[in-house]
């Protein structure tokens, strides 16, 4: 039985469309008494924070490039540390990230990792009944009870008996949650998020030794981290927890938020345990927050990888920054996914292997994968990285010299081809499709996709587009030529995927969706904002 949710109301607290029975389970009076507290406390310092991005945005569009801040000097330059990391979370070498669909859930804590973390963010469209399932799906995840049957196969699915430590984490502060309104307006994703999955599953996850573990994304400022802070504090005092109970890994996945990792930990510190190199996302951010600059406009993205000098200086900090406050740093994601062609997928294991290695020797405590096939490999160069330790927060890098804003924006060398721009094309198109139609994670072309690498792929195109750049072979980039290669690579996905499956999907939308973001004169935030009207 399903009730329509304008019958459950909360203090200004509503909640739009219907709730089955089931998802009552975790839409219960408690977590919606709990989410109403919440939003009253917190929902309406959003705007303002989300403003104070765009104000940054102005001034560097306008030439003040970014940098670390004077008036938080102090701060860098003291001598302080975080306030404690639990047992379960100091051996991270391996995480694994993704949807919190039932199958991957139970998949993900099965597989050769130490952390699996169940995402409500750029791995997932938040449709609303698959929000409230993967509220389900983790909750009966903790509880041990969680099984899946494969309807066409029969194959079952079950928890083994030491399943990997599960960390949620929540929407950006940019996303609303359209059916929960407060006050008439949409709340942010996040506290939903943040709500159902702290209110259900918080006593069980301490029973159990654990505890309420998140990864907080898309910061931008140490204010925002304040902002989680503050939201953390008062739901341990809201329950009667000790303070410092939740733990938070942030992610470093925009380019304005390098610059301020130190406050981001001091904000955060009774509450952190340490940072991770989202490098998808940070490369998407650094073609944003620099668009209007035209000797920072990457080639491929193909070629962008973490050797490149701005990539390794943003890894190498995090570790020294992370290290010398007793922080545990956190590589990036793989995102390659295995093949079964035996040549192919040795190319994927040496990339993965080359890769991890790079991370491992600049001092990272673990490192993330996307596929359970890939967790070995990566493992097995942390395990020889790390010998008997659990991590490496005794790598402190301060033998390197000063990492300054210069290496951080540096310009990443490397050609703009043809071929790499229809790639992009269909990467965007065809992520767009499935993210529209309600898949939030998608293998294309040998890789896991999910929103960061496809933002990657349409503002860089974008960003060729407003400078004016040439391909190597001589074109220029104008809105006219992406247009062109639109429609003809429409047609090779129409090939690729056949007509039938062509026909019955969203591509056409899709494809209208990707000319949009690309040839708007104003280079639009996110490409999940106009993607949420989709969804139902």
């Amino acid at each position: 039985m399903s009730v329509n949710a304008s019958a459950i109301k909360q203090k200004g607290l509503q909640i739009i469309g219907n709730v089955s029975e089931q998802h009552q389970e975790v839409l219960n009076p408690g977590a919606v008494a709990f989410l109403q507290s919440l939003a009253e406390q917190f929902a309406q310092e959003i705007p303002a924070l989300l403003q104070a991005r765009e104000d940054r945005q102005v001034k560097i569009d306008r030439g003040a490039m970014p940098g670390f801040l004077a008036e938080t000097k102090a701060v860098r330059e003291a001598d302080w540390k975080i306030q404690g990391i639990p047992k379960d979370l100091q051996d991270r070498r391996v995480e694994i990230t993704g949807p919190v669909d039932r199958k991957m859930v139970i998949n993900a804590l099965n597989a050769n990792v130490k952390v699996f973390m169940a995402d409500f963010e750029d791995s997932m469209a938040p449709a609303w009944e698959k929000v409230l399932d993967g509220q389900i799906n983790l909750r009966d995840a903790i509880n041990g009870t969680i099984k899946y049957t494969n309807p066409d196969n029969g194959k079952e699915y079950a928890l083994d008996d030491d399943p990997a430590v599960l960390i949620c984490r929540v929407r950006g502060l940019h996303l609303p949650e359209k059916h929960v309104l407060f006050d008439g307006e949409s709340i942010p994703g996040a506290l939903f998020d943040f709500a159902l999955y702290f209110y259900n599953n918080y006593r069980q996850l301490l029973e159990k030794g654990s505890g309420p573990y998140f990864y907080l994304p898309k910061l931008q400022s140490y204010q925002e981290a304040s902002w989680w802070s503050e939201v953390f504090s008062f739901a341990e005092k809201e329950f009667g927890l000790a303070k410092g109970t939740i733990k938070a890994t942030v992610l470093i996945e925009t380019l304005p938020a390098v610059f301020e990792m130190d406050e981001i930990l001091y904000s955060l510190k009774e509450h952190i345990v340490g940072l991770n190199c989202g490098r998808w996302d940070y490369i998407f951010s650094y073609i944003k927050t620099l668009k209007n600059h035209p000797d920072y406009v990457l080639p491929d993205r193909q070629v962008v990888t973490m050797d490149k000098p701005f990539l390794n200086a943003y890894s190498r900090l995090l570790v020294r920054t992370c290290h010398r406050r007793g922080a545990f740093a956190m590589g990036g994601m793989a995102a390659f996914i295995p093949s079964k062609d035996p040549e192919h997928n040795s190319w994927v294991l040496n990339k993965i292997q080359t890769d991890k290695s790079l991370e491992a020797n600049n001092g990272h405590d673990g490192t993330w994968v996307a596929h359970p096939g890939l967790a070995d490999t990566a493992r097995a160069v942390f395990d020889q990285a790390l010998g008997n330790r659990h991590n490496q927060l005794d790598v402190s890098r301060e033998e390197d010299a000063v990492i300054t804003a210069k290496e951080l924006l540096a310009p990443c060398e490397g050609e703009r081809t043809e071929e790499g721009m229809r790639h992009n094309i269909r990467v965007a198109v065809q992520y767009i499709e499935a993210w529209i139609s309600g898949n939030g994670c998608v293998p294309i072309y040998g890789m896991m996709e999910d929103a960061a690498t496809a933002e990657i792929s349409r503002a860089s195109i974008w960003q060729w587009i407003q400078h004016g750049k040439a391909l190597s072979n001589g074109k220029v980039v104008t809105k006219e030529l992406f247009l062109q290669l639109l429609a003809e690579e429409m047609r090779v996905l129409e090939d690729e995927v056949g007509a039938e499956r062509f026909t019955s999907g969203r591509y056409v939308e899709a494809a209208e969706m990707m000319a949009h973001l690309t040839t708007d004169d104003e280079l639009v935030n996110f490409l999940t904002l106009p993607g949420y009207e989709y969804l139902s």
